[in-house]
């Protein structure tokens, strides 16, 4: 019994010693697989991905590019979000509103360019206000052609032709309500998002340039006021000689003292920023009548959010220009008369027929002398249509 006892332990200590070395096996493998599974250090936050920086950073590594390229790279990256164009700027400004407000950022910095509309060769935007209804018609009876007259000059010729103003304080009012009368009778209104006012004429100037080149595509967008009468054919020569040109302002340039003197007329508030007292505004157009060509006109509508406004808005557009590279053009056809030297001007063949104010006397009161002055300079319908621009 012992001697049976004893031949059987080896057996019995051998089969013992495989299971362990199997269990070992097995326990070593399930234990790599659970540490591997359940005990992964998790990468930091941000780091498990690559920003596009880091990964322009790799390619120019990748590619040989030393460290003084990547910073000059980086340089040009930093300056071109601090220093960039004016225009940048608004354009970011306006399409964070368009967000706020939930509209379309395409809408507000949209240019006429890929609009595919037909290319004209100016608008003229008649400045006129409430109060100015006998201004406007005179208008309409002597240089604004009427009703199908006017559909062929912008067909044929390229030429737009609205009276421009805003809306009163109380909108929907009897004021409104009178040029919306008007408007439908005979159509030749340009209504602009602007409260009227006198003090808010530099406003208003900027409103209607911006506006008008989101609505037409032409060469040249043109402010005049409505008491001057033009020869609209001697002005669309005179402008179409400057069509080449991409950065042109044209007008009458003048450069009149700045007032400080409260309650005088034209009084400049913020006259100290045009240095000592008696000192002069830089050259600029004078309010009754200049133009500006298309691009000038589209860096208004980017910029309108940064575009300082002067009391004058003749200074105030000057301004918008002084520091950019666009030429300035003084053609003197462009100084409107007042009496009672229209008549003299408009035979010398000035754009300008006749400047005139109803509470003057003198030969450019009435619209019956402002059609004499067209027969007898001979610049009729008929000259109108025989233009050669």
């Amino acid at each position: 019994m012992t001697w049976k006892s004893r031949g059987e332990l080896p057996s019995r200590s051998v089969i013992s010693q495989k299971w362990a070395l199997l269990l070992c096996l097995g326990s070593f493998c399930l234990g790599m697989l659970f540490t591997n599974r359940m005990w992964t250090v998790p990468e930091p936050k941000g780091l498990g991905r690559t920003t596009a920086m880091e990964a322009e950073k790799l390619k120019l590594v990748s590619e040989g590019c030393h460290s003084r390229i990547l910073q000059e790279k980086e340089v040009k990256r930093d300056s071109r979000g601090i220093s960039g164009p004016l225009d940048d700027l608004a354009a970011a400004r306006t399409a964070q509103e368009s967000i706020r407000g939930g509209a379309s950022v395409s809408q507000d910095v949209r240019t006429p360019e890929s609009s595919g509309k037909r290319r004209y060769l100016m608008v003229v935007g008649i400045n006129t206000a409430f109060s100015s209804r006998k201004r406007r018609d005179s208008v309409r009876a002597t240089w604004m052609s009427q009703g199908e007259k006017r559909k062929k000059l912008e067909e044929e010729k390229g030429i737009i032709m609205r009276f421009v103003i805003g809306h009163s304080a109380t909108s929907g009012g009897i004021l409104d309500r009178a040029i919306e009368a008007e408007d439908r009778k005979h159509g030749d209104f340009l209504r602009l998002d602007h409260v009227e006012g006198y003090l808010e004429l530099s406003a208003k100037t900027k409103t209607y340039f911006a506006t008008a080149v989101s609505l037409w595509d032409a060469d040249f967008y043109v402010k005049v006021d409505d008491d001057v009468h033009v020869n609209i054919a001697t002005l669309g020569e005179t402008l179409a000689r400057h069509r080449s040109k991409p950065r042109v302002y044209i007008g009458c340039m003048k450069s009149g003292p700045v007032l400080s003197q409260k309650g005088v007329r034209y009084h400049e508030p913020e006259y100290w920023k045009f240095g000592e007292a008696g000192n002069k505004y830089f050259r600029h157009a004078t309010g009754q009548l200049y133009a500006v060509s298309k691009d000038l006109a589209t860096y208004i509508l980017k910029n309108q959010n940064v575009l300082h406004k002067y009391a004058n808005e003749d200074v105030s557009l000057g301004a918008w220009f002084i520091g950019l590279d666009a030429e300035h053009i003084d053609d003197r056809r462009l100084c409107c008369g007042t009496p009672p030297d229209c008549e003299w001007k408009a035979q010398a063949g000035n754009v300008c027929v006749a400047s005139f104010d109803w509470s003057c006397s003198g030969i450019c009161r009435s619209a019956e002398r402002i059609k004499e002055v067209h027969r007898r300079c001979g610049e009729g319908e008929d000259a109108l249509w025989n233009a050669s621009f």
